[in-house]
């Protein structure tokens, strides 16, 4: 926070169960300038996609719910049995759901020193999108 020349008087930090938390932030009625999604690997391979895809689209709808108009939702998935298009539609679906729409703003994926090869696309792993909601 201090590197960064934030107020540390405005930051919350949490170690909770994030789902029963974002649940009860919407209860609360509170919204956030910015939400960072970073959830573990919930899809190894493509065999757990369909589990994984309902679990990314939950937590997506309920940050996009608590996002206040312009705020950013940072989404990101590890997983590589989602791809970056399967994890665009995941995250558009839970936008729908949510009643929310955005911009994206930018996505993102592994740095150059994070190479993949032909034969294994799972390797590809690594993946995020900047949302920017309307």
């Amino acid at each position: 926070m201090a590197l960064n020349v934030f107020d540390a008087g405005r930051a919350e930090f949490l170690d909770a169960d994030v789902n029963a938390s974002l649940r009860r932030f919407i209860e609360e009625g509170r919204t956030f300038d910015a939400i960072v999604l970073d959830p573990p690997k919930l899809a190894p391979t493509v065999a757990h996609a369909e589990k994984a895809a309902r679990a990314y689209k939950d937590i997506n709808r309920l940050g996009l719910k608590l996002l206040a108009p312009g705020g950013v939702l940072f989404t990101y998935s590890c997983s590589g049995g989602i791809s970056a298009d399967l994890f665009h539609k995941i995250v558009a679906s839970a936008g729908a759901d949510a009643g929310v729409d955005g911009y994206i703003a930018e996505r993102l994926g592994a740095a150059a020193d994070h190479p993949m090869t032909l034969a294994f696309p799972e390797g590809e792993y690594l993946k995020g999108l900047v949302v920017i909601r309307k």
